[in-house]
C-alpha cells in the first residue's frame, strides 16, 4: 500500500519535470512566476516522495502519522501553488486587455460615453478596395454635408461639368464651406478619365484647392464579377451588368465618402440644383429631428437615386448592403429595401424638390430619357423679400404668405368676390422678368377669373401696404398664369405684384405658389 502511494508521487514529479513551462511563450512576468511556483511544487512533491520512501521501514503507527502529516502539507502546498497560478493568469489577461492602441481605447471610451453602437465605427464594415486619388484633397475637418456623384463615359454628351457648376453656383460662400463633393470616375477608359480630370481642373481650380471637390477612381481589379450574373426580372445580360456595376460604383463611392460629412447626399451626374439647396436641407433635417431622429433616409427628389440623404453613421451599412446585393436589383430599388430594414417604413419626401434630372440621354446605351421631377423649383428662392396682404378670409393656418414662400404650404381662401385681392409688397423695388402663378389642387379650388398686375410707389394705410398704381400683365387661364420677358412690357422697377379677382365664385381658391424672377436672377420662374 505504501509503495503504491510513493509510486503515485513519483509519477506526478516526473510529469511536472516533463511539462515544465520553461519554453512556454508569454509575458516575462508570467513565465518567471509560473516557473517559480512550478519548481516549488516539484520540490514539495519530491520531499513527499522521499518521506514516503523513508516511512516504508518505520513502525506502522509512526509510519501512518508521518504519512498523514506529509500528505496534509503536500495538499496545502499544491493548493497554494494552483491558486497562485490562477491569479497570475488572471492578472496577465487583464494586463493584455489594457494593452490597446490609443485609437482603440479612444473610440471604445467614446462609445461608452456617447452610447453609440458599433456601426458608428467603420472598422467593422470596411470593404476590400483601394482608391486612386485623381484630383483634389479631402479636408482635414469634417463638413456638414458630403455629396457623392458617380460618373461614367456616355455615348451621347456629358453632363458632369454642368452638374458640378450647378451645385457650386447655387451655393453661397458659407454653404460651399460646409460641403464637399466626391466624384467617382467609374469608367475603365483611361483616356476618358484623363480628359475628364483635365476639364475639372480647368473648371474648378479653387474648389479642388480648397477641398470642396475630390475626384477618385477604383480600378477594375477590385470589382466583383459583372458578367454571367442572374437575370432577375428577365433583364437583358448587358442591362444586368450595367445596373450591377452601378451598385458597386455607389457602394465604393459611399464607403469612401462616409466620414467626410455629418450627412451624405447621393446625386447623379446629370442634375441641376435649386438655389441654396444646402440651407433648405439643413432646415428640413432640423425639422425632422424634432419630430423623430430615428429616420434612415430623407428624400429631396422623387426620381431615381437623386437627392437621397443619409446619416454618415449609417453609410458603412449602406455601402455593404449595396455590395452584398449588387446583382439582385437596381440601386433605387435596393435603397427602398435598405430604408425598410432600418425600420423606416414610410417615405419622407420633401417638396418642392431640390434637384432636377436634366440629362436627355441615359448613361445606358445612350437611350433617350425624359424623366422630370414635377415638384422641382429651380428658382425656389428667387422671389424677393416681400410682405403679403389679402382681404380674402384665410382657412385655418393657410395664410397668404405661404403662396409666396417656397415649400409645400399654400394659401387657401374662402369664396372670393369681385374686387378681392392678394398683394405682395416688395421690401426693395425690382425689375420683374418672369411671373408664374398656380392655383387649385387636383383640379379643384381653381381661380376662375383673375388677372396679375405689377405696381409702383408703395403706400401704407392703417392695416395694409399697397401700391398707388398697377399695370395689368394678363389674365388667368385654367387657373394658371405664366409670362416670360415681363421686363419688355414693364421695364421699370416694380414694388408690388397683385392678383386681382375679376369675378366672384362659390368655390374656394387655393393659390399654390407665386414665383417670380428679377433682373438679378436669370432662371425661369416655372417649376
Amino acid at each position: 500500500m505504501a509503495w503504491r502511494k510513493c509510486h503515485s508521487f513519483y509519477r506526478i514529479v516526473h510529469l511536472l519535470s516533463c511539462t515544465a513551462p520553461h519554453s512556454t511563450p508569454g509575458p516575462p512576468i508570467k513565465c518567471s512566476l509560473t516557473l517559480y511556483l512550478t519548481s516549488q511544487l516539484r520540490r514539495l512533491l519530491s520531499l513527499a516522495l522521499r518521506a514516503c520512501l523513508q516511512a516504508g521501514g518505520a513502525p506502522d503507527s509512526r509510519r501512518k502519522m508521518r504519512w498523514h502529516s506529509r500528505k496534509k502539507n503536500v495538499f496545502l502546498a499544491m493548493l497554494f501553488v494552483l491558486v497562485g497560478l490562477y491569479f497570475i493568469n488572471l492578472i496577465t489577461d487583464l494586463k493584455k486587455s489594457l494593452e490597446v492602441t490609443p485609437k482603440d481605447l479612444n473610440w471604445k471610451a467614446q462609445r461608452l460615453v456617447s452610447g453609440d453602437s458599433w456601426v458608428e465605427h467603420r472598422d467593422y464594415l470596411s470593404l476590400n478596395v483601394s482608391y486612386q486619388l485623381l484630383a483634389g484633397a479631402p479636408a482635414t475637418k469634417q463638413k456638414f454635408l458630403a455629396i457623392g456623384i458617380s460618373s461614367v463615359k456616355r455615348e451621347k454628351g456629358s453632363y458632369l461639368i454642368p452638374t458640378l457648376q450647378s451645385i457650386f453656383s447655387q451655393s453661397s460662400h458659407e454653404e460651399r464651406s460646409s460641403l464637399v463633393v466626391v466624384v467617382l470616375l467609374a469608367d475603365f477608359d483611361d483616356s476618358w478619365r484623363m480628359s475628364t480630370v483635365g476639364e475639372m481642373r480647368t473648371a474648378f481650380p479653387s474648389e479642388l484647392e480648397q477641398g470642396h471637390l475630390v475626384v477618385i477612381h477604383v480600378s477594375e481589379e477590385w470589382y466583383p464579377p459583372l458578367t454571367g450574373l442572374k437575370r432577375n426580372f428577365n433583364d437583358a445580360p448587358d442591362r444586368v451588368t450595367f445596373r450591377s456595376k452601378q451598385n458597386i460604383d455607389y457602394s465604393f463611392l459611399i464607403h469612401y465618402s462616409a466620414g467626410f460629412g455629418q450627412y451624405y447626399l447621393q446625386l447623379e451626374d446629370d442634375i441641376t440644383s435649386a438655389k441654396n439647396f444646402l440651407t433648405s436641407i439643413k432646415k428640413h433635417i432640423e425639422e425632422q429631428n424634432q419630430k423623430s431622429s430615428s429616420w434612415a433616409m430623407l428624400e429631396f427628389s422623387a426620381l431615381g437615386y437623386i437627392g437621397k440623404l443619409y446619416k454618415s453613421t449609417d453609410t458603412p451599412l449602406l455601402a455593404r448592403f449595396l455590395f452584398l446585393f449588387y446583382q439582385e436589383m437596381p440601386c433605387d430599388w435596393l435603397m427602398t429595401h435598405f430604408r425598410e430594414v432600418m425600420t423606416q417604413r414610410e417615405t419622407i419626401l420633401f417638396k418642392p424638390s431640390l434637384f432636377q434630372h436634366m440629362g436627355t440621354f441615359s448613361s445606358f446605351r445612350g437611350t433617350f430619357n425624359k424623366l422630370k421631377d414635377k415638384d422641382f423649383e429651380g428658382s425656389s428662392y428667387s422671389n424677393p423679400e416681400a410682405e403679403v396682404y389679402t382681404d380674402l378670409s384665410a382657412y385655418k393656418n393657410h395664410l397668404p404668405q405661404n403662396a409666396w414662400e417656397p415649400g409645400e404650404q399654400f394659401f387657401w381662401g374662402r369664396s372670393p368676390e369681385i374686387g378681392n385681392y392678394l398683394t405682395a409688397v416688395f421690401v426693395n423695388p425690382a425689375v420683374v422678368t418672369g411671373v408664374f402663378v398656380e392655383t387649385g389642387s387636383g383640379g379643384k379650388d381653381l381661380l376662375d377669373s383673375g388677372q396679375v398686375e405689377l405696381g409702383s410707389d408703395v403706400v401704407t394705410t392703417e392695416k395694409v401696404k399697397t401700391c398707388k398704381s398697377f399695370r395689368s400683365l394678363g389674365v388667368f387661364r385654367n387657373g394658371r398664369f405664366e409670362m416670360l420677358e415681363v421686363d419688355k412690357k414693364v421695364s421699370s422697377a416694380s414694388s408690388c405684384l397683385r392678383i386681382l379677382i375679376t369675378a366672384g365664385q362659390k368655390d374656394w381658391i387655393i393659390i399654390q405658389k407665386i414665383r417670380i424672377t428679377t433682373a438679378q436672377s436669370t432662371s425661369s420662374p416655372k417649376s
